[in-house]
């Protein structure tokens, strides 16, 4: 079902879309003042040095002559408040261009992290875990530098060229139009990588979201590989993954560190004609230049190709940026399939009556797990659904919680469809224990309290009583306050399940599923606990799905689900009577503990 896995590339755009560096430009723009007092800072201390080598000239070509100390004296004096000034405005453009470009970083950030808080159940189903963090966390760091210095840096430097050929037209237009001889040349290189380089940064992004899915699928199960011995195979595995990762990264540098010593190699050629024919104009009587000129001129050539350098820096970050940008935005722009429609009304106060009318579900296309199902539970009721696996037994109950949306029919709970009201109004009012006991880090009284934040200690308490918790978690060191790690490591898988009994039990729903809520525990427990919980279903609808036929004989109403359609509905005896699918379900359990 998955469209991808650890090991299958993602899909890359051909060609780029410069939206998404208008997109970019959105989240800057909440802090372009802060940004702009940066770039007047920078720009002042960069037309205050460009001065400098000014004053060099005019000491090599009157002053040192004229033995005039005053005046070395005074150009010395000036050149040291400009470094000083250069140093401060330096200074405070690293401290406040770090906050602004983590500010950004935390809006993209909080920005895809809310939207995979609102994505439905299918769009986890379909990739990898670890492919979706890469993205939150490795991509948005990945473009830390370049909100941080890259944007500002390259604006103060494009401003730089224009200060720097002022300058240097100013002192001489031949030399000038040699050292610009180099530009096109520096083009073509540009034009050559550009798209190479691009295509690059797109596949080193997969292959290292490939090793991170990898690590994230193994540390998961970690325990399962030990117990088959597998860690020989995982570890080839990964080597395989992170060695086509390593290429991929080799590749993708290699096209930027084309970019610098390319420029190195442009600029030292016009530097060195530039000496030759500068020397050759100061020793020739037709096209005089005097040694300071030639001097302060060489001291504009190193300037002038520094801020170019600083560009083609820029340009790396920024088509690597691209990559990764792909990958962000689209993940913030995939579509929430299962959300409030624009008319969504708040679900009134649920009394428990649901109803579903000719419901037909797929998660793939052509591929239907539920054809043409209908049934009505009334308030207070209770229902079983039983099958084999796959029936489509989870997915009943998921689609009670509108976790994925109807392809036809409609469910309706107490008269509303379900369709046309808000999600958290419908799921606030239901309480829902699934296959997987899923424990946060944290202390046990945080993970009950997880549905109810406004429960007191002494309503948590009640709900752990009532499921059989409240004895094992006492005897834990710290009692409720006692910390346990992420995915409940410390907990047994029983344990685990009583927690999450307990945390459904808490938020006092109208609706109660309970999918397979009792298969990790032991039969001893499950007694003691049928007894809390038949006090607690009392007055309310609940759906319970169960392997273990025994749990269920006293619900209302069974229902034996298979091939996308409810085969037979009824109470345990009157299905036993019937000798259908049921009977041969349930005397194949009883057959098989009896044989034990």
């Amino acid at each position: 079902m998955a469209r991808n896995r650890y090991d299958m590339d993602e899909v890359l755009e051909d060609s780029f879309d410069i939206n998404q560096l208008k997109r970019l430009a959105g989240y800057i723009a909440p802090y372009k003042k802060q940004m702009l007092l940066v770039v007047a800072l920078m720009l002042s201390s960069s037309a205050l040095t460009m001065l400098v080598p000014i004053f060099f000239q005019r000491i090599m070509d009157v002053c040192i002559p004229e033995k005039n100390m005053g005046a070395i004296i005074f150009y010395s004096c000036l050149t040291l408040l400009i470094a000083l000034y250069s140093a401060f405005s330096l200074r405070m453009k690293i401290k406040n261009m770090s906050v602004i470009g983590q500010n950004i970083v935390h809006d993209l950030r909080s920005d895809i992290f809310c939207r995979l808080q609102e994505l439905p159940f299918s769009y986890y189903d379909d990739r990898p875990h670890g492919k979706i963090q890469v993205r939150v966390v490795n991509y948005v760091n990945s473009l830390s530098d370049l909100l941080s210095n890259g944007i500002v840096n390259t604006f103060t430097d494009l401003c730089n060229l224009f200060f720097i050929l002022f300058f240097m037209l100013a002192l001489d237009v031949r030399l000038t139009l040699i050292c610009l001889c180099g530009l096109p040349v520096l083009a073509l290189v540009i034009v050559f990588i550009k798209r190479r380089q691009r295509r690059a940064w797109q596949i080193q992004s997969n292959k290292q979201s490939n090793l991170n899915a990898y690590i994230a699928e193994s540390i998961n199960g970690i325990r399962v590989t030990q117990s088959f011995v597998r860690e020989e195979k995982n570890s080839g595995i990964f080597n395989h993954l992170s060695s086509t990762y390593r290429s991929a990264w080799m590749r993708a540098v290699k096209f930027n560190f084309t970019m610098g010593p390319s420029v190195d190699i442009i600029s030292t050629v016009t530097t060195s004609f530039i000496y030759v024919l500068g020397v050759r104009f100061i020793l020739s009587p037709q096209a005089p230049l005097t040694v300071g000129v030639l001097i302060a001129f060489t001291a504009y050539i190193g300037r002038f190709w520094q801020p170019i350098n600083t560009l083609a820096g820029f340009y790396n970050s920024l088509l690597t940026a691209i990559s990764y940008l792909e990958r962000i935005f689209e993940t913030i722009d995939e579509p929430v399939l299962v959300k409030d429609s624009p008319e969504a009304i708040e679900m009134p106060p649920i009394y428990g009556k649901v109803v579903f009318d000719k419901v037909s579900f797929s998660y793939e296309e052509g591929h239907r797990i539920l054809d043409n199902v209908s049934f009505t539970v009334r308030q207070g009721e209770s229902y079983a659904i039983v099958g084999p696996t796959g029936a489509g037994k989870t997915t009943i109950v998921n689609l009670i919680s509108r976790f994925y949306n109807v392809d036809e029919g409609r469910i309706l709970i107490d008269g509303v469809d379900i369709s046309g009201v808000t999600l958290k109004s419908l799921r606030t009012q239901m309480g829902i224990m699934m296959q997987d006991s899923f424990i946060f880090s944290g202390t046990i009284m945080d993970n009950i309290r997880y549905g109810n934040m406004d429960a007191t200690d002494e309503e948590v308490i009640t709900a752990a009583k009532t499921v059989c918790a409240h004895d094992f978690i006492m005897e834990m060191e710290n009692g409720y306050h006692t910390e346990v790690n992420e995915r409940g490591s410390r907990l047994s898988a029983g344990q685990r399940q009583l927690i999450s009994f307990a945390r459904a039990l808490l938020a006092n729903p109208r609706i109660l599923i309970l999918d397979e809520a009792t298969s990790s525990i032991d039969t001893e427990t499950e007694i003691l606990l049928q007894k809390g919980l038949n006090c607690l279903l009392k007055g309310r609808t609940s759906f319970i799905i169960a392997h273990r036929l025994s749990t269920i004989k006293n619900a209302d109403c069974i229902m034996y689900v298979d091939k996308g359609a409810i085969l037979e509905k009824g109470a345990h005896e009157e299905l036993l009577e019937k000798k259908g699918e049921y009977y041969r379900l349930y005397m194949s359990q009883f057959d098989f503990l009896k044989a034990q």
